[in-house]
């Protein structure tokens, strides 16, 4: 069931009197007119004969056109002004540079790692969109790493149902499979498959892959016997800027840790400690919700997987650990009185936050098709919206124009669910536990194959199809996924077109 949206700060949560505020963004408050406005346009649709108003414009007027190729998520927001296209150019050039270890010639890129994951943000992230796991023995993992950690350490005091964890003691936060020359790279993930079959109502045989994951050729030693692991897939750039200017207080309304509506979903907020601000904030991204902003994403990813420094994080050699003794004394990129003292300057982390907060959604595909439309009441009939919820109006922001007052249709809650045993990684994270995952967008999801080459679903790329994704749907989602078994092919083959329409 699709619950209503109210605009309060905070949901009957257990959260005390905490408040979490929209501090990252220049807001303008909402009059009352504007409220009930909005109260009026969020509405779940009574007829899904025809597509709704401005349903195809899924990120209002930051959309654009949806091109036919391998492009169609790099385009800039189309209401970004002229003046600002410069700085999106620049973003989208230290997006894709190539950084080298120090110490190099070319001293303005250098500072990599020395232990790493990837060497530029487009690495991982190609063509801004999703990344992949291994296909063989020799494919690469540069789009997909595997999370570490171990039970115990400290909890923020100031967040309720923090779930204390703390980096592995010896390969710390996630194990970096790339090393710079005379350094030891910490690892290989590995993978590997069984099949499943799952009987649909009809009869329809669909085979799901089961992974298992371990490391092997651990570069400095075992990992700790309680270490946990979680693959990670790199996932789409597109609207980031966009989520990041919804209400947080709109957010935490569709929160019900403890169903009290009965629908069967309790979606519950990551809630995380501001890195940038001091204080806790919502989590928004990440695939368990684990940062707050665009920035504070990005400047974990320069961190993390290249182990650049930023005014956020600037130890120069990112995720190694006090046991990796020759990664915390190699050479660095940093210089006094160059580049801020840092790898990765203010100026240019401003850059990048300002070309992934403006990676444009494309429009809609065939939405008034009347398969489509019939996929959309079949969507909303399961109470799939119950987790992606469909839209959302953004706060109305100074100087940000492309993501001010925009009504967005992104199919998120932007919430932590419970997703059953069967996609547990069985590694908490902040607030959410081993089988809680925040829900993704699923604007822009159709058009993966034709971006990203692939498409392989879900956080570890398990699922090669969306079929596939929905039936290894649980806990919270299983009435939906087992209303999807129950469908005849006529109407599964309509929801898949739904989905590939966004």
């Amino acid at each position: 069931m699709l619950r209503p949206l109210c605009l309060l700060v905070l949901a009957a949560a257990p959260l005390g009197a905490q408040t979490l505020d929209d501090r990252h963004l220049p807001v303008i408050p909402r009059t009352a007119e504007e409220t009930a406005r909005i109260a009026t346009v969020l509405q779940p649709p009574a007829d899904f004969t025809t597509t709704e108003p401005f349903e195809v414009m899924q990120a209002g007027a930051a959309t654009v056109r949806a091109r036919p190729n391998a492009d169609a998520f790099s385009q800039s927001s189309a209401n970004m002004p002229f003046e600002d296209e410069m700085g999106f150019k620049l973003g989208n050039a230290l997006f894709r540079k190539t950084w080298v270890a120090s110490p190099s010639s070319t001293a303005a890129s250098d500072g990599l790692g020395p232990i790493y994951n990837a060497r530029a943000c487009q690495d991982c992230h190609l063509k801004d969109g999703r990344g992949h796991p291994p296909e063989g023995p020799e494919d690469g993992r540069v789009s997909m790493f595997l999370r570490l950690s171990v039970p115990g350490g400290s909890a923020p005091a100031e967040i309720e149902d923090w779930l204390a964890t703390q980096p592995e003691p010896v390969y710390g936060g996630q194990l970096q499979d790339l090393a710079a020359v005379g350094h030891a790279a910490e690892g290989r993930m590995e993978v590997s498959y069984t099949e499943t079959p799952v009987t649909l109502a009809d009869g329809t045989v669909v085979s799901l892959r089961v992974p298992a994951y371990a490391v092997s050729n651990a570069g400095y030693g075992p990992l700790a016997a309680d270490a946990q692991l979680s693959p990670r897939v790199a996932p789409q750039m597109i609207g980031l800027g966009l989520l990041e200017a919804i209400p947080a207080a709109d957010i935490l309304a569709l929160a019900d840790p403890d169903d009290a509506d009965g629908d069967g979903i309790s979606g519950r907020p990551s809630i995380v400690p501001s890195v940038e601000f001091g204080v806790p904030m919502l989590g928004r991204f990440g695939l368990k919700g684990g940062a707050p902003t665009v920035r504070e994403q990005s400047a974990g990813a320069f961190s993390g997987d290249m182990g650049l420094s930023t005014p956020l994080h600037p130890d120069p050699w990112g995720d190694c650990t006090p046991s990796e003794a020759a990664c915390r004394s190699a050479v660095h990129g940093q210089e006094p009185g160059v580049r801020d003292g840092l790898e990765v300057d203010k100026a240019s982390l401003d850059l990048v936050t300002f070309y992934a907060r403006n990676l444009a959604v494309p429009e809609r595909r065939n939405a008034d098709d009347p398969q489509v439309l019939r996929g959309k009441e079949v969507f909303y009939t399961l109470g799939c919206t119950g987790c992606h919820q469909p839209k959302f109006v953004t706060h109305r922001l100074t100087g940000q124009p492309e993501q001010s007052f925009q009504l967005i249709w992104p199919y998120t809650d932007l919430l932590l669910h419970d997703m059953g045993p069967g996609l547990a990684d069985n590694r908490p994270e902040g607030r959410a536990t081993g089988s809680e995952w925040k829900t993704p967008p699923l604007w822009g999801i159709g058009l993966t194959a034709q971006v990203s080459g692939h498409s392989y679903f879900l956080h570890d790329g398990r699922a090669r199809s969306l079929l596939e994704a929905v039936l290894w749907h649980g806990g919270e989602a299983q009435a939906a996924r087992d209303g999807v078994v129950a469908l005849p092919a006529e109407d599964r083959a309509a929801l898949i077109a739904f989905l590939e329409s966004l």
